[in-house]
């Protein structure tokens, strides 16, 4: 496939960070992510991947350049509509599953579907659907206390596909677990991505899962390079 599902252009980020001042921790960075590729991003922590990540999903703004999802340039745009968009066309996971702990694996995937206007026997039938493909729908009526970490963290993956996005941002998704998780869970994840035309950017420090990508971007000095 050839379609740009996400499209970042010149890209630049400072803050204020008292002593010496400002940081600069994107000058310039330009990505395309096509739609069906998974693609690793890697640098050391505090290069600025989450940064990068947040302005991708929308969660914050450049100083300079633009972000594109799906082909509409989203710069400049209102609150209301960043957030639309961010529902519908963008999922999240972090290293950290945040699923929410009063609710059972099954509802923290229907609760997002729910608010986007799927009704509830479409969004339980997707959430059951998930479930199954990473191998843990035998803990759907489980709340998270009950999982192990590698089953919180599937449960967060399908959660961030629930809304069908076009784009999935993963900020360090396996580094909370150990090795042998670690690969199963990737795995797991591959396996959702593979063959629906999501596109995928994934930071991480793990290099084994990175080389396992379509592609590895480093970020250095700001700017994106391909290794």
């Amino acid at each position: 496939m050839n379609d740009v599902s996400l499209r970042l252009s010149g890209l630049s980020k400072t803050y204020l960070a008292g002593t010496p001042g400002e940081v600069q921790v994107l000058r310039g960075a330009d990505l395309e992510l096509r739609a069906g590729e998974t693609v690793a991003l890697v640098a050391p922590s505090g290069a600025g991947k989450s940064t990068l990540l947040h302005i991708a999903g929308l969660l914050d703004t450049p100083d300079t350049g633009t972000v594109e999802i799906g082909g509409q340039d989203m710069t400049g745009k209102g609150d209301r509509r960043r957030t639309a968009t961010r529902r519908s066309d963008v999922g999240f996971v972090y290293q950290f599953h945040h699923l929410l702990p009063e609710f059972t694996a099954l509802e923290n995937i229907t609760l997002p579907q729910l608010a986007n206007g799927v009704t509830e026997r479409e969004a339980r039938a997707r959430a059951q659907d998930l479930l199954g493909r990473v191998g843990v729908a035998n803990r759907a009526d489980h709340r998270p206390a009950a999982m192990s970490g590698g089953e919180q963290q599937r449960v967060a993956f399908c959660r961030a596909l629930a809304n069908k996005p076009r784009v999935l941002l993963a900020d360090e998704p396996t580094g909370n677990l150990d090795p042998a998780t670690s690969d199963q869970v990737f795995a797991a994840l591959v396996d959702l991505v593979s063959g629906t035309g999501l596109s995928a950017l994934i930071a991480t420090h793990n290099m084994e899962l990175a080389a396992r990508m379509d592609r590895m971007l480093r970020l250095d000095g700001g700017m994106l390079i391909e290794d």
